[in-house]
């Protein structure tokens, strides 16, 4: 999950840490300036859409991703939003025209993720109804 990268002037600190694992980061997401980050989130390994299909109606929509809900390894995987097989993730719905019994349009629903991300290079999931 992490890799130790070493800094500073003789590369002797070695507080910094690279995920190396898929993860989601929000829409206007910035980096901290490289003094200061702890956490490195490699570009390559930034997603933001999933494949999710809707059980009911066996159909499979590229989505874009709101948020990771929980992830199954451990609380901290869910803070940085790591993803990895069994992530509950939250996607925007809207563009699939739900609506509820009270006539307001749907905007976002959790969804499971069905495989690893990191072999497959893509995040597969089935929408929770």
């Amino acid at each position: 999950m992490f890799r130790v990268l070493k800094s500073g002037k003789r590369q002797k600190k070695s507080w910094k840490r690279m995920i190396t694992k898929v993860t989601f980061v929000g829409q206007g997401f910035t980096r901290k300036p490289p003094k200061y980050e702890r956490f490195i989130r490699p570009t390559g390994l930034r997603m933001n859409k999933a494949h999710v299909t809707h059980p009911e109606l066996k159909a499979t929509f590229n989505l874009d991703i709101l948020g990771v809900k929980k992830n199954p390894n451990g609380a901290m995987y869910s803070s940085l939003g790591v993803i990895t097989k069994g992530t509950i993730i939250e996607v925007n719905v809207s563009e699939l025209g739900l609506v509820t019994p009270g006539g307001k349009v749907v905007w976002g629903k959790y969804a499971q993720v069905t495989n690893n991300p990191e072999n497959d290079g893509c995040i597969n999931a089935v929408l929770l109804v």
